[in-house]
């Protein structure tokens, strides 16, 4: 919200702007009060409709409803798309830069906002009909066409050999995973390839043990080249554990006195902390959760981004790399994505890069996560037969 209130300030100084937050009868105050523009979050909203009698939230219609990174009511039978949908509303927009991350049904989510009333939100509809409905509806603008005067940007795919130590942790890890999951034959789930998969990766940022990390260690050593340019950099990592991910990371860039932002962290923490990295040259870096960093905040002061590790969905990767290639960028923007050799995460980019070749004869823009997988392929990536996997399962 905090992002939304300094563009009100900046664009429309003229409109009374309330942000609907405190606790719950504040909230209710706020609610009532008169302005132009009501500012909420997406949690706050849903337990303001889902959890309280008689909303006032509810008790007319709005103008307009506008749900920014609107890919937050992907899930349609989720709280917060429900109570996203029930708001009485005249108008209706939504902004997003992904209409869909994972599958079809993402959209027909959206589309129920846009088409659906508050009292029948339900919209069935088959593929060919939400792909018809999303021509007919959106307004659809590349970077390209749009922002020519936008600074390129460079991606670099970077494979780094493990070290020997680390090396050493990691092919121990995942001989005994391996071992546990073949002793277990015919009730291995895909939770525990799921389970065995977070550790591996883990220990492909980091190993405990010795203190080895390749990809920290080719962070650290281009973050020297960057702080020398006077440039800055976004690290992103879905870790945020001390053991693996951002706070290993801090001490470990600690020479560029870098900043973190992650989920765990209150809302005015988060808002302190990128006035602090937008207004204090001497914070270098700025390591984010890939979950609370990827959408919603303007970062153009920095022109570097790092990938800690990868997540499965390109989208939401494509989203955080936004972050500083957009409007108001004056340098050209470098995106650093890390892939340990002869570990998992090489096995999970050549699984899913297959994938994404046969989606995209057919649809564009296609985006996977581990749903997109199918259990055989989730038990190939550590070649596991039939025998491993639960009986009656393909």
């Amino acid at each position: 919200m905090t992002q939304w209130r300094r563009e009100f300030a900046y664009w429309a100084k003229e409109l009374r702007v309330i942000p609907v937050q405190g606790d719950s009868v504040e909230r209710g105050r706020l609610w009532q009060l008169p302005s132009h523009v009501k500012l909420v979050s997406y949690e706050t909203l849903r337990g303001d409709v889902m959890e309280v009698r008689d909303s006032p939230a509810l008790r007319k219609p709005w103008g307009v409803v506008v749900l920014d990174e609107a890919s937050r009511i992907k899930n349609r039978h989720a709280a917060l798309s429900i109570a996203c949908k029930r708001l009485p509303r005249e108008r209706r927009w939504i902004l997003t830069g992904t209409p869909f991350e994972n599958s079809i049904e993402d959209v027909a989510s959206l589309l129920e906002f846009l088409l659906a009333e508050p009292d029948t939100p339900s919209l069935p509809l088959s593929p060919p009909e939400i792909v018809e409905q999303l021509h007919a509806h959106q307004l659809r603008r590349r970077k390209e066409d749009v922002l020519p005067e936008l600074p390129p940007k460079t991606v670099h795919d970077i494979v780094l050999e493990l070290p020997p130590k680390q090396r050493e942790a990691y092919d121990r890890a995942e001989r005994e995973g391996i071992i546990q999951l073949t002793s277990a034959a015919g009730s291995v789930t895909i939770l525990h390839i799921l389970e065995l998969i977070t550790r591996l990766k883990q220990l492909c940022n980091f190993d405990p043990a010795s203190g080895e990390s390749a990809k920290l260690a080719d962070i650290r050593e281009r973050m020297g080249e960057i702080a020398k340019e006077g440039q800055r950099a976004l690290v992103f990592s879905q870790f945020t554990d001390s053991m693996f991910g951002i706070e290993r990371a801090m001490d470990y860039l600690k020479a560029f006195q870098p900043l973190a932002f992650t989920g765990k962290m209150s809302a005015s923490q988060r808002a302190d902390t990128i006035e602090r990295f937008r207004g204090t040259p001497k914070h270098r870096a700025l390591l984010l959760s890939l979950k609370a960093g990827a959408q919603g905040l303007n970062l153009q002061t920095a022109s570097y981004v790092f990938h800690l590790d990868r997540w499965w969905n390109p989208a939401i990767e494509e989203q955080a790399d936004s972050r500083v290639h957009r409007i108001g960028q004056t340098y050209p923007v470098t995106i650093y994505r890390y892939i340990c050799a002869n570990t998992i995460e090489e096995r999970i980019d050549a699984t899913l890069k297959e994938k994404r070749k046969a989606f995209q004869e057919v649809v564009e823009d296609v985006s996977l996560d581990p749903a997109t997988l199918t259990e055989r392929e989730f038990f190939d990536l550590f070649d596991l037969g039939a025998e491993a996997r639960p009986q009656g399962s393909s």
